[in-house]
């Protein structure tokens, strides 16, 4: 079985993550949507309703799976079979830092990277950005998921502290 993970904080999942997630469920067997727990950085969502947003956005994939790591992704991949990382490319300094990541991860464990550019209307697309503008009252709808956008707006109702 070709089995691959695409990693991620998805805090918010946005458009971005969901046509990365879509494409690699096209050519892989399973796709494990791997979300990211560390404890020590601060989120909007918890662990348990990223992994929520996540199994309702990609509900419509039957070879996705959503799960959680803490700590080293080349551990997490040893433990569940998988021999393939999928990484979205936004942009050439994208593939500067994944590039590294690539090859520490290859020296830890048996595991190839697969870099899959992101499409065009989502080459801007962070959900650092969702956030921020969704925190200012922008219009975010087109960048994330319906149901993703009902908790995000549900979260932000009344927030006025950082993220």
């Amino acid at each position: 079985m070709r089995r691959a993970a695409c990693p991620g904080s998805f805090d918010p999942v946005t458009n971005g993550h969901l046509d990365i997630i879509t494409r690699a469920a096209g050519l892989f067997d399973e796709v494990v949507v791997a979300v990211g727990v560390n404890k020590s950085k601060r989120r909007l969502f918890t662990a348990e309703e990223r992994m929520e947003m996540l199994a309702e956005v990609c509900a419509p994939f039957p070879n996705v799976r959503i799960d959680a790591f803490d700590g080293l992704l080349t551990d997490f991949c040893k433990q569940h079979d998988v021999h393939a990382i999928v990484k979205g490319l936004r942009a050439v300094s994208d593939f500067d830092y994944e590039l590294q990541m690539a090859q520490m991860n290859s020296s830890l464990a048996d595991i190839e990277t697969v870099f899959v550019p992101t499409s065009p209307e989502y080459s801007f697309l962070a959900s650092s950005l969702v956030k921020e503008v969704a925190m200012f009252g922008g219009d975010v709808s087109s960048l994330v998921p319906p149901s993703v956008l009902a908790r995000l707006t549900d979260r932000l109702a009344g927030r006025t502290d950082e993220m």
